[in-house]
């Protein structure tokens, strides 16, 4: 068996038809992390022309070193100790080669899984023999990080497509399902959008996530080829907004003075009236507020106020939402849920059996300043998958000796 590089065509039959790959093993994220400032190269362990593992590499000058990166883990079968074995001495000899230091991984391989009340549903029992498997051969465990600390998530949110739609609808906890159909109320409407759109997700996230409106069109441009990439937003429609709530508060208000009319013509002892015109009332109050919010809504956004955007990412039976975003001035809408209702319903009605919400932080940690973020896509009933956390494997042992002293030897420059 030998190491040697795969062209673009021999990786992408590999990544195809290997179980448990990723969207961040494939030719169209390795375009587009070059356009990020990465070099990448396709290696595969290869057995008398046959592919026994695959995987991309990027790598990175740090410090002037040059160093790897395995977003997701090799494609390999990690529970094959020969397999590993043999695939980490022949990687670490390629790579040493290439003057690359080390690499870091994070490979699926799955810890635990927990229900979307928090419960443990599964427990991995290969678990520990894989994690002293990959130390044993020289995988150092970089920790088991609570939050976004690592190379990719270490827990992700999984929401299981394989039903039909009054399942999934009925599986999301209530207030989710009362925020998806007050949106459809109010008048927010979800639109497929194109890469001309693409900036309406950079203006929602550039304050919370490192990239930019360029990776979000590299993404597209190297995905939309192989017809993997979708971008959807959700938008309120003012002038039905406006409607709407003119229709609840002539509604309200009519009611109002009916119950008024009754007081009058039967007396003012009538505690089941009264009650019932406080309640009324108080209905007239909200939606006279609202129609002046919608008045202003219309007046200085004819053309619709979008509120929340998703990218996603179709790979195998399995699609993933890369990045989404919000308005948080506009959250009472609901437009975000309406928005990964419509994508949940959609791709399970096109065959897809998941949808990865994304990363989300340790459920079971105290404190948690990710706890909105956890609940939100939990409430979609989705089960949260623990992964084993990054690794790091030194390919190149003088210079990573050398790379490592870098890191001080900066330090003392960079001091003022």
């Amino acid at each position: 068996m030998e190491i040697k590089f795969l062209t673009n065509a021999e990786f992408l039959d590999f990544s195809k038809s290997f179980q448990l790959s990723s969207i961040y093993q494939t030719i169209n994220y390795a375009f587009t992390m070059h356009e990020q400032g990465y070099d990448s190269m396709f290696i595969g362990l290869v057995d008398n022309d046959e592919i026994k593992a695959a995987s991309l590499i990027l790598v990175r000058k740090v410090n002037g070193f040059k160093y790897g990166f395995v977003p997701r883990g090799f494609l390999i079968n990690y529970n094959d100790e020969e397999l590993i074995s043999e695939f980490t001495k022949l990687l670490k000899k390629f790579l040493g080669k290439k003057d690359i230091v080390a690499i870091k991984i994070n490979p699926l391989i799955i810890r635990k899984v927990y229900d979307s009340n928090g419960h443990v549903i599964f427990n991995n029992n290969l678990y520990d023999t894989t994690f002293q498997r990959l130390t044993k051969y020289g995988y150092f465990h970089l920790g088991y990080n609570n939050n976004f600390e690592a190379l990719k998530p270490r827990f992700e949110a999984i929401v299981n497509l394989d039903l039909n739609y009054v399942q999934l609808f009925g599986n999301m906890n209530k207030s989710t399902r009362n925020k998806i159909r007050k949106a459809t109320r109010d008048g927010i409407k979800v639109y497929h959008g194109s890469k001309e759109d693409l900036d309406l997700l950079y203006l929602q996230t550039k304050n919370k996530y490192p990239r930019d409106l360029d990776y979000f069109k590299d993404l597209y441009n190297f995905f939309e080829k192989d017809d993997l990439i979708d971008f959807y937003y959700s938008k309120l429609d003012t002038t039905e907004y406006l409607k709407y709530t003119q229709d609840k508060y002539s509604y309200y208000f009519n009611q109002s003075e009916e119950l008024s009319n009754l007081l009058i013509n039967e007396g003012k002892n009538n505690d089941k009236l009264i009650n019932k015109k406080l309640e009324v009332d108080k209905n007239v109050v909200k939606y006279r507020n609202q129609l002046a919010e919608a008045t202003d809504f219309l007046k200085n956004n004819p053309d619709g106020i979008v509120i929340a955007s998703a990218l996603v990412i179709k790979w195998q039976s399995e699609v993933y939402v890369v990045m989404d975003g919000y308005d948080n001035k506009f959250k009472k809408f609901g437009a975000k849920q309406l928005l990964f209702w419509k994508i949940i319903g959609r791709y399970a009605k096109l065959g897809f059996k998941r949808l990865n919400l994304g990363g989300v932080s340790n459920i079971n940690q105290l404190n948690n300043k990710y706890k909105g973020l956890n609940d939100f896509k939990m409430s979609f009933h989705s089960n949260i998958i623990e992964y084993i956390g990054d690794f790091e494997l030194i390919t190149n042992n003088p210079l990573y000796f050398m790379y490592k002293n870098s890191f001080s030897i900066t330090g003392i420059f960079n001091k003022k």
